[in-house]
């Protein structure tokens, strides 16, 4: 199984407003960079579509090592999700916001081997940067 490293970032400015996505998918010595925006969105949407769009780039089961300076989507996914699903996507507040990509999420993690890391954003990560950067490119297109 393929060891795979991938940085995420979305974001949108205002929130909600235009946004964009972004992942950096490290393999070896091979890196893919992909991005996408969204003509109304929210942040949060922008940090999971990074995540499902990233998984589902990669062809073959792979043992992957996501990284992200979203704590909704890295508590989202390893603290909060078992909770929203006992519940029946329900929250400490309410139904669960983004349902259906949180779903989307679910279904591009199955063929992987996952861990999720939080990254401190604007903290000098030069991947880091650079998702956050190709974010703000993307968004330049709408």
């Amino acid at each position: 199984m393929e060891n795979i490293v991938i940085y995420t970032d979305g974001g949108c400015d205002p929130n909600p407003g235009p946004g964009g996505w972004a992942a950096l998918i490290m393999s070896g010595d091979q890196k893919k960079e992909i991005s996408g925006a969204d003509k109304k969105t929210t942040n949060n949407r922008m940090e999971l579509t990074a995540a499902i769009q990233a998984l589902r780039s990669v062809p073959e089961p792979a043992k992957i090592k996501i990284y992200t300076d979203s704590q909704y989507l890295q508590r989202g996914i390893e603290e909060w999700m078992p909770g929203w699903l006992r519940k029946n996507w329900r929250g400490s507040s309410g139904p669960v916001l983004n349902q259906d990509l949180w779903k989307e999420l679910l279904e591009a993690v199955k063929p992987h081997q996952v861990s999720w890391q939080w990254v401190k954003g604007h903290a000098g990560n030069v991947y880091n940067t650079r998702v956050d950067w190709l974010v703000h490119q993307a968004r330049k297109t709408l």
